[in-house]
Protein backbone atom coordinates (compact mmCIF):
# COMPACT_ATOMS: atom_id res chain seq x y z
CA UNK A 1 0.00 0.00 0.00
CA UNK A 2 1.34 3.72 -1.10
CA UNK A 3 -0.73 6.14 1.48
CA UNK A 4 -0.60 9.99 -0.32
CA UNK A 5 -2.32 12.94 0.31
CA UNK A 6 -2.91 14.95 -3.01
CA UNK A 7 -3.73 18.55 -3.64
CA UNK A 8 -5.01 20.44 -6.91
CA UNK A 9 -3.55 24.09 -6.95
CA UNK A 10 -5.70 26.84 -8.58
CA UNK A 11 -3.30 26.73 -11.97
CA UNK A 12 -4.97 23.12 -12.27
CA UNK A 13 -1.56 20.82 -10.87
CA UNK A 14 -2.32 17.88 -9.58
CA UNK A 15 -0.02 17.24 -6.62
CA UNK A 16 0.21 14.00 -4.83
CA UNK A 17 2.95 13.17 -2.12
CA UNK A 18 3.93 10.25 0.12
CA UNK A 19 5.98 10.08 2.79
CA UNK A 20 8.58 7.26 3.47
CA UNK A 21 10.05 6.94 6.15
CA UNK A 22 13.11 5.02 5.59
CA UNK A 23 14.24 6.65 2.59
CA UNK A 24 17.36 9.06 2.77
CA UNK A 25 16.48 9.93 -0.73
CA UNK A 26 13.74 12.18 -2.19
CA UNK A 27 11.67 11.72 -5.55
CA UNK A 28 10.42 14.07 -7.83
CA UNK A 29 8.08 12.99 -10.56
CA UNK A 30 6.38 15.21 -13.19
CA UNK A 31 3.80 13.97 -15.46
CA UNK A 32 3.07 15.30 -18.48
CA UNK A 33 -0.27 15.22 -19.46
CA UNK A 34 1.38 15.19 -23.70
CA UNK A 35 2.65 12.35 -25.87
CA UNK A 36 2.68 11.21 -29.05
CA UNK A 37 -1.19 10.67 -29.87
CA UNK A 38 -0.99 14.48 -29.05
CA UNK A 39 0.51 15.09 -32.01
CA UNK A 40 -0.36 16.59 -35.60
CA UNK A 41 -0.34 14.00 -37.87
CA UNK A 42 1.51 15.95 -39.95
CA UNK A 43 4.46 17.00 -37.47
CA UNK A 44 4.86 13.47 -35.51
CA UNK A 45 7.84 13.20 -32.52
CA UNK A 46 7.01 16.18 -31.38
CA UNK A 47 6.79 15.12 -27.61
CA UNK A 48 9.68 13.48 -27.86
CA UNK A 49 11.87 16.13 -29.40
CA UNK A 50 10.03 18.31 -26.64
CA UNK A 51 11.94 15.97 -24.07
CA UNK A 52 15.19 16.45 -25.61
CA UNK A 53 14.53 20.39 -25.27
CA UNK A 54 13.72 20.29 -21.77
CA UNK A 55 16.97 19.57 -20.81
CA UNK A 56 18.53 22.47 -22.78
CA UNK A 57 18.02 25.22 -20.12
CA UNK A 58 16.13 28.77 -19.01
CA UNK A 59 17.33 31.82 -19.04
CA UNK A 60 17.83 31.71 -14.97
CA UNK A 61 19.58 28.10 -15.00
CA UNK A 62 21.44 27.62 -18.63
CA UNK A 63 22.81 24.00 -17.89
CA UNK A 64 19.75 22.10 -16.03
CA UNK A 65 22.17 19.21 -15.36
CA UNK A 66 24.83 21.44 -12.98
CA UNK A 67 22.58 22.42 -10.11
CA UNK A 68 21.12 18.67 -9.78
CA UNK A 69 24.34 16.98 -9.94
CA UNK A 70 25.41 20.05 -7.12
CA UNK A 71 22.51 18.72 -5.20
CA UNK A 72 24.17 14.85 -5.26
CA UNK A 73 21.32 14.63 -7.77
CA UNK A 74 20.44 12.31 -10.65
CA UNK A 75 17.80 12.70 -13.62
CA UNK A 76 16.24 11.67 -16.26
CA UNK A 77 13.27 11.55 -18.56
CA UNK A 78 11.19 9.52 -20.87
CA UNK A 79 8.18 9.84 -23.22
CA UNK A 80 5.44 7.55 -24.70
CA UNK A 81 2.34 7.41 -27.03
CA UNK A 82 0.38 9.07 -23.92
CA UNK A 83 2.49 11.01 -21.72
CA UNK A 84 6.07 12.53 -20.96
CA UNK A 85 7.73 11.47 -17.59
CA UNK A 86 10.58 14.05 -15.50
CA UNK A 87 12.55 12.29 -12.71
CA UNK A 88 14.61 13.33 -10.15
CA UNK A 89 16.03 11.76 -7.32
CA UNK A 90 18.12 13.32 -4.63
CA UNK A 91 18.99 13.75 -0.55
CA UNK A 92 15.68 14.72 1.06
CA UNK A 93 17.25 18.14 2.54
CA UNK A 94 17.62 19.10 -1.34
CA UNK A 95 14.36 18.78 -2.28
CA UNK A 96 13.50 21.87 -3.11
CA UNK A 97 16.23 22.03 -5.72
CA UNK A 98 14.41 19.68 -7.89
CA UNK A 99 10.67 21.70 -6.82
CA UNK A 100 13.01 24.95 -8.00
CA UNK A 101 14.30 23.23 -11.56
CA UNK A 102 10.86 22.07 -12.61
CA UNK A 103 9.10 24.93 -11.79
CA UNK A 104 12.01 26.99 -13.80
CA UNK A 105 11.76 25.14 -16.99
CA UNK A 106 7.35 24.77 -16.94
CA UNK A 107 7.17 28.00 -18.38
CA UNK A 108 10.97 29.66 -18.73
CA UNK A 109 12.50 27.39 -21.28
CA UNK A 110 14.76 28.82 -23.75
CA UNK A 111 14.39 27.64 -26.88
CA UNK A 112 16.73 29.04 -29.77
CA UNK A 113 17.14 27.92 -33.35
CA UNK A 114 20.70 26.52 -32.00
CA UNK A 115 19.57 24.74 -29.43
CA UNK A 116 16.22 23.62 -31.62
CA UNK A 117 18.93 22.28 -34.41
CA UNK A 118 21.35 20.81 -32.39
CA UNK A 119 18.46 18.59 -30.46
CA UNK A 120 16.59 17.54 -33.86
CA UNK A 121 20.05 15.78 -35.50
CA UNK A 122 20.30 14.24 -32.23
CA UNK A 123 16.61 12.77 -32.36
CA UNK A 124 17.07 11.85 -36.06
CA UNK A 125 20.06 10.31 -35.75
CA UNK A 126 18.43 8.58 -32.77
CA UNK A 127 15.21 7.50 -35.35
CA UNK A 128 18.17 6.27 -37.90
CA UNK A 129 20.17 4.26 -35.33
CA UNK A 130 17.38 2.67 -33.30
CA UNK A 131 14.64 2.11 -35.88
CA UNK A 132 16.15 2.34 -39.65
CA UNK A 133 19.46 0.86 -39.30
CA UNK A 134 18.78 -2.19 -36.58
CA UNK A 135 17.68 -5.41 -37.82
CA UNK A 136 13.83 -5.52 -37.33
CA UNK A 137 13.92 -1.89 -35.91
CA UNK A 138 10.46 -0.80 -37.75
CA UNK A 139 8.83 -3.78 -37.24
CA UNK A 140 6.53 -2.35 -34.65
CA UNK A 141 6.12 1.11 -36.56
CA UNK A 142 4.39 -1.11 -39.43
CA UNK A 143 2.21 -3.09 -37.24
CA UNK A 144 1.26 0.03 -35.82
CA UNK A 145 0.28 1.34 -39.23
CA UNK A 146 -1.39 -2.22 -39.83
CA UNK A 147 -3.36 -2.07 -36.96
CA UNK A 148 -4.70 1.48 -36.47
CA UNK A 149 -6.29 3.71 -39.44
CA UNK A 150 -7.33 6.72 -37.49
CA UNK A 151 -6.07 6.56 -34.43
CA UNK A 152 -2.70 8.73 -33.86
CA UNK A 153 -1.13 5.00 -31.77
CA UNK A 154 -0.38 4.55 -35.35
CA UNK A 155 3.03 6.48 -35.02
CA UNK A 156 5.61 5.32 -32.96
CA UNK A 157 6.68 7.95 -30.07
CA UNK A 158 9.69 8.73 -32.06
CA UNK A 159 7.38 9.83 -34.93
CA UNK A 160 6.40 8.76 -38.53
CA UNK A 161 9.46 9.70 -40.39
CA UNK A 162 12.61 11.67 -39.66
CA UNK A 163 11.29 14.56 -42.38
CA UNK A 164 8.28 15.40 -39.59
CA UNK A 165 11.45 16.57 -37.12
CA UNK A 166 13.56 17.95 -39.66
CA UNK A 167 10.86 19.90 -40.41
CA UNK A 168 9.81 21.25 -37.26
CA UNK A 169 10.21 25.33 -36.79
CA UNK A 170 11.31 27.22 -33.79
CA UNK A 171 7.45 28.98 -33.91
CA UNK A 172 5.80 25.18 -34.21
CA UNK A 173 8.13 23.83 -31.15
CA UNK A 174 6.77 26.79 -29.27
CA UNK A 175 3.30 26.48 -29.71
CA UNK A 176 3.73 23.14 -28.64
CA UNK A 177 5.43 24.09 -25.23
CA UNK A 178 2.58 26.70 -24.73
CA UNK A 179 -0.06 24.38 -24.93
CA UNK A 180 0.99 21.20 -23.65
CA UNK A 181 3.72 22.35 -20.72
CA UNK A 182 2.00 24.34 -18.07
CA UNK A 183 0.13 23.16 -14.70
CA UNK A 184 -2.77 22.31 -15.58
CA UNK A 185 -1.33 19.79 -17.76
CA UNK A 186 0.54 18.47 -15.55
CA UNK A 187 0.71 16.36 -12.09
CA UNK A 188 3.30 16.20 -10.04
CA UNK A 189 3.95 13.69 -7.28
CA UNK A 190 6.86 13.78 -4.19
CA UNK A 191 7.85 10.39 -2.09
CA UNK A 192 10.40 11.25 1.01
CA UNK A 193 10.51 11.40 4.47
CA UNK A 194 8.87 14.33 5.20
CA UNK A 195 5.85 15.46 6.44
CA UNK A 196 2.48 15.12 3.35
CA UNK A 197 1.54 18.94 4.33
CA UNK A 198 4.99 20.35 4.21
CA UNK A 199 5.39 18.90 0.66
CA UNK A 200 2.25 20.18 -0.46
CA UNK A 201 2.96 23.23 0.57
CA UNK A 202 6.57 23.47 -1.00
CA UNK A 203 4.74 22.25 -3.87
CA UNK A 204 2.32 25.32 -3.37
CA UNK A 205 4.86 27.52 -2.94
CA UNK A 206 7.21 26.79 -5.76
CA UNK A 207 4.58 26.01 -9.08
CA UNK A 208 1.58 28.07 -7.26
CA UNK A 209 2.08 31.39 -9.45
CA UNK A 210 2.55 29.79 -12.51
CA UNK A 211 -0.40 29.98 -15.37
CA UNK A 212 -2.20 27.66 -17.25
CA UNK A 213 -3.79 28.87 -20.48
CA UNK A 214 -7.86 28.41 -20.68
CA UNK A 215 -7.35 26.45 -23.59
CA UNK A 216 -8.28 22.90 -23.83
CA UNK A 217 -6.30 20.47 -25.67
CA UNK A 218 -7.37 18.85 -29.10
CA UNK A 219 -9.62 15.66 -29.18
CA UNK A 220 -8.14 12.44 -30.03
CA UNK A 221 -10.41 10.55 -32.47
CA UNK A 222 -11.74 6.81 -31.41
CA UNK A 223 -9.83 4.20 -34.00
CA UNK A 224 -13.34 2.82 -34.96
CA UNK A 225 -13.87 -1.32 -34.50
CA UNK A 226 -11.74 -3.51 -37.06
CA UNK A 227 -14.29 -5.67 -39.16
CA UNK A 228 -11.67 -7.35 -41.55
CA UNK A 229 -9.00 -9.24 -40.88
CA UNK A 230 -5.13 -7.68 -42.52
CA UNK A 231 -2.09 -9.29 -43.76
CA UNK A 232 0.72 -7.22 -44.41
CA UNK A 233 4.40 -8.70 -45.65
CA UNK A 234 7.58 -6.88 -45.78
CA UNK A 235 10.70 -8.06 -47.01
CA UNK A 236 14.10 -7.08 -44.93
CA UNK A 237 17.92 -7.83 -44.56
CA UNK A 238 17.08 -9.72 -41.10
CA UNK A 239 18.94 -13.51 -40.27
CA UNK A 240 15.20 -14.73 -39.70
CA UNK A 241 11.30 -14.37 -40.35
CA UNK A 242 9.51 -13.18 -37.66
CA UNK A 243 5.60 -13.39 -37.23
CA UNK A 244 3.28 -10.81 -35.44
CA UNK A 245 -0.28 -10.82 -34.67
CA UNK A 246 -2.19 -8.12 -33.01
CA UNK A 247 -5.43 -7.85 -31.96
CA UNK A 248 -7.21 -4.78 -30.48
CA UNK A 249 -8.21 -4.48 -27.45
CA UNK A 250 -9.45 -2.61 -24.21
CA UNK A 251 -8.32 0.82 -22.44
CA UNK A 252 -6.24 1.02 -19.66
CA UNK A 253 -9.33 1.25 -17.25
CA UNK A 254 -11.24 -1.38 -18.66
CA UNK A 255 -11.75 -4.67 -17.23
CA UNK A 256 -9.88 -6.04 -20.20
CA UNK A 257 -6.51 -4.68 -19.50
CA UNK A 258 -5.61 -6.93 -16.26
CA UNK A 259 -6.70 -9.92 -17.67
CA UNK A 260 -5.16 -9.21 -21.45
CA UNK A 261 -2.17 -8.71 -18.73
CA UNK A 262 -2.51 -12.26 -17.40
CA UNK A 263 -3.55 -14.31 -19.94
CA UNK A 264 -0.13 -12.49 -21.79
CA UNK A 265 1.72 -14.13 -18.98
CA UNK A 266 0.27 -17.20 -19.02
CA UNK A 267 1.07 -17.55 -22.87
CA UNK A 268 5.01 -16.37 -22.77
CA UNK A 269 5.83 -15.56 -19.38
CA UNK A 270 8.77 -18.27 -18.83
CA UNK A 271 10.00 -21.86 -19.92
CA UNK A 272 7.08 -23.00 -18.79
CA UNK A 273 4.06 -21.17 -20.34
CA UNK A 274 1.96 -22.56 -23.26
CA UNK A 275 3.30 -20.86 -26.06
CA UNK A 276 7.19 -21.65 -25.29
CA UNK A 277 6.23 -25.04 -24.44
CA UNK A 278 3.83 -26.04 -27.76
CA UNK A 279 5.65 -24.08 -30.17
CA UNK A 280 9.36 -23.88 -29.31
CA UNK A 281 10.01 -26.98 -27.43
CA UNK A 282 7.09 -29.25 -28.54
CA UNK A 283 6.13 -28.18 -32.05
CA UNK A 284 9.54 -26.90 -32.68
CA UNK A 285 8.41 -23.99 -35.02
CA UNK A 286 9.93 -20.99 -33.32
CA UNK A 287 13.20 -19.79 -31.96
CA UNK A 288 11.83 -17.31 -29.50
CA UNK A 289 8.27 -16.66 -29.08
CA UNK A 290 6.56 -13.64 -26.73
CA UNK A 291 2.87 -12.22 -25.54
CA UNK A 292 2.62 -8.97 -24.36
CA UNK A 293 -0.01 -6.12 -24.28
CA UNK A 294 0.48 -3.00 -25.54
CA UNK A 295 -0.32 -1.00 -22.39
CA UNK A 296 -1.95 1.95 -23.77
CA UNK A 297 -4.11 4.68 -22.11
CA UNK A 298 -6.49 4.06 -24.72
CA UNK A 299 -7.83 1.35 -26.14
CA UNK A 300 -4.56 -0.65 -27.07
CA UNK A 301 -3.04 -4.38 -28.57
CA UNK A 302 -2.81 -7.74 -27.21
CA UNK A 303 0.41 -8.96 -29.55
CA UNK A 304 1.68 -12.41 -30.25
CA UNK A 305 5.06 -12.69 -32.19
CA UNK A 306 7.63 -15.01 -32.84
CA UNK A 307 10.98 -15.98 -34.88
CA UNK A 308 10.81 -18.67 -37.31
CA UNK A 309 13.25 -21.61 -37.11
CA UNK A 310 14.58 -21.84 -40.72
CA UNK A 311 12.69 -25.30 -41.16
CA UNK A 312 8.98 -23.71 -40.16
CA UNK A 313 6.42 -22.61 -42.97
CA UNK A 314 5.20 -19.16 -42.51
CA UNK A 315 1.42 -20.59 -42.58
CA UNK A 316 2.40 -23.04 -39.60
CA UNK A 317 3.07 -20.75 -37.63
CA UNK A 318 0.13 -18.68 -38.16
CA UNK A 319 -2.14 -21.50 -37.54
CA UNK A 320 -0.63 -22.52 -34.66
CA UNK A 321 -0.86 -18.94 -33.31
CA UNK A 322 -4.48 -18.92 -34.02
CA UNK A 323 -5.07 -22.58 -32.29
CA UNK A 324 -3.24 -21.24 -29.00
CA UNK A 325 -5.71 -18.57 -28.89
CA UNK A 326 -8.52 -20.59 -29.76
CA UNK A 327 -7.79 -23.16 -26.72
CA UNK A 328 -7.83 -19.93 -24.45
CA UNK A 329 -11.80 -19.78 -25.62
CA UNK A 330 -12.75 -23.75 -24.42
CA UNK A 331 -9.68 -25.09 -22.16
CA UNK A 332 -9.49 -23.57 -18.93
CA UNK A 333 -6.72 -22.21 -16.90
CA UNK A 334 -5.31 -24.87 -14.29
CA UNK A 335 -4.78 -23.33 -10.81
CA UNK A 336 -1.19 -23.31 -11.00
CA UNK A 337 -1.21 -21.53 -14.44
CA UNK A 338 -3.24 -19.06 -12.48
CA UNK A 339 -1.09 -18.44 -9.45
CA UNK A 340 1.55 -18.66 -10.86
CA UNK A 341 1.20 -15.45 -13.03
CA UNK A 342 -0.81 -13.77 -10.20
CA UNK A 343 2.08 -14.60 -7.63
CA UNK A 344 4.35 -12.36 -10.04
CA UNK A 345 2.51 -9.71 -10.65
CA UNK A 346 1.99 -9.54 -7.07
CA UNK A 347 5.86 -9.75 -5.95
CA UNK A 348 6.65 -7.08 -8.58
CA UNK A 349 4.14 -4.81 -7.28
CA UNK A 350 5.26 -5.37 -3.79
CA UNK A 351 8.85 -5.04 -4.61
CA UNK A 352 8.56 -1.63 -6.70
CA UNK A 353 6.75 -0.06 -3.68
CA UNK A 354 10.11 -0.77 -1.94
CA UNK A 355 11.94 2.04 -4.08
CA UNK A 356 11.23 5.67 -3.30
CA UNK A 357 11.00 6.53 -7.07
CA UNK A 358 8.37 3.91 -7.99
CA UNK A 359 6.15 5.47 -5.76
CA UNK A 360 6.45 8.54 -7.18
CA UNK A 361 6.22 8.04 -10.41
CA UNK A 362 3.06 5.69 -10.08
CA UNK A 363 1.31 8.01 -8.00
CA UNK A 364 1.68 10.34 -10.91
CA UNK A 365 0.52 7.71 -13.27
CA UNK A 366 -2.38 6.53 -11.61
CA UNK A 367 -3.55 10.04 -11.04
CA UNK A 368 -2.89 10.98 -14.61
CA UNK A 369 -5.30 7.76 -15.77
CA UNK A 370 -7.87 9.47 -13.39
CA UNK A 371 -7.96 6.53 -10.82
CA UNK A 372 -5.28 7.49 -8.41
CA UNK A 373 -6.59 4.89 -6.24
CA UNK A 374 -6.00 1.88 -8.25
CA UNK A 375 -2.55 2.44 -7.17
CA UNK A 376 -3.72 0.05 -4.39
CA UNK A 377 -6.32 -1.81 -5.86
CA UNK A 378 -4.84 -3.28 -8.57
CA UNK A 379 -3.62 -6.38 -6.86
CA UNK A 380 -6.55 -7.35 -5.38
CA UNK A 381 -8.10 -6.64 -9.79
CA UNK A 382 -5.45 -9.24 -10.78
CA UNK A 383 -6.76 -11.37 -7.92
CA UNK A 384 -10.02 -11.31 -8.64
CA UNK A 385 -9.49 -13.06 -12.33
CA UNK A 386 -11.09 -16.62 -13.25
CA UNK A 387 -10.69 -19.41 -16.03
CA UNK A 388 -14.64 -17.57 -16.73
CA UNK A 389 -13.15 -13.87 -17.08
CA UNK A 390 -9.96 -15.38 -19.36
CA UNK A 391 -12.79 -17.17 -21.83
CA UNK A 392 -14.98 -14.06 -21.94
CA UNK A 393 -12.07 -11.64 -22.69
CA UNK A 394 -10.96 -14.60 -25.04
CA UNK A 395 -13.66 -14.78 -27.18
CA UNK A 396 -14.32 -11.09 -27.54
CA UNK A 397 -10.50 -10.69 -28.56
CA UNK A 398 -9.10 -13.19 -30.44
CA UNK A 399 -11.82 -13.02 -33.25
CA UNK A 400 -10.19 -13.00 -37.18
CA UNK A 401 -11.71 -10.32 -37.98
CA UNK A 402 -9.87 -8.32 -35.22
CA UNK A 403 -6.35 -9.15 -35.80
CA UNK A 404 -3.32 -7.51 -37.95
CA UNK A 405 -0.70 -9.85 -39.01
CA UNK A 406 2.84 -8.73 -40.17
CA UNK A 407 4.81 -10.76 -41.77
CA UNK A 408 8.50 -9.67 -41.63
CA UNK A 409 10.09 -12.10 -43.85
CA UNK A 410 14.10 -12.49 -44.42
CA UNK A 411 15.50 -11.80 -47.49
CA UNK A 412 16.67 -14.68 -49.47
Amino acid sequence: MIAYKKRILKNGLTVVVNRDPISKLAAVNLLYKVGARNEDPERTGFAHLFEHLMFRGTRDVPIYDLPVQMASGEDNAFTNNDYTNFYLTLPVGNIETALWLESDRMQGLWITPEKLETEQRVVVEEFRQRYLNQPYGDQMMLMRELAYRVHPYRWATIGRSTEDIEAATLEEVEQFYRTHYHPANAVLSLSADLEEERMLDLAEAWFGELKSPETAPAAIPAEPEQTAARVQVVERDVPATTITIAYHMGSRLSADFCTGDLVSDMLSGGDSSRLYQHLVKEQRLLSSVNAYISGDVDPGLFILTGQLLPESTEEAVIEAFHREVEALKTVPATPYELEKVKNKFEANTLFGELNVMNKAMNLCYYEFLGDLPLVNREVSEYRSIDAERIFDFARRTFRPENSSTLIYRARR
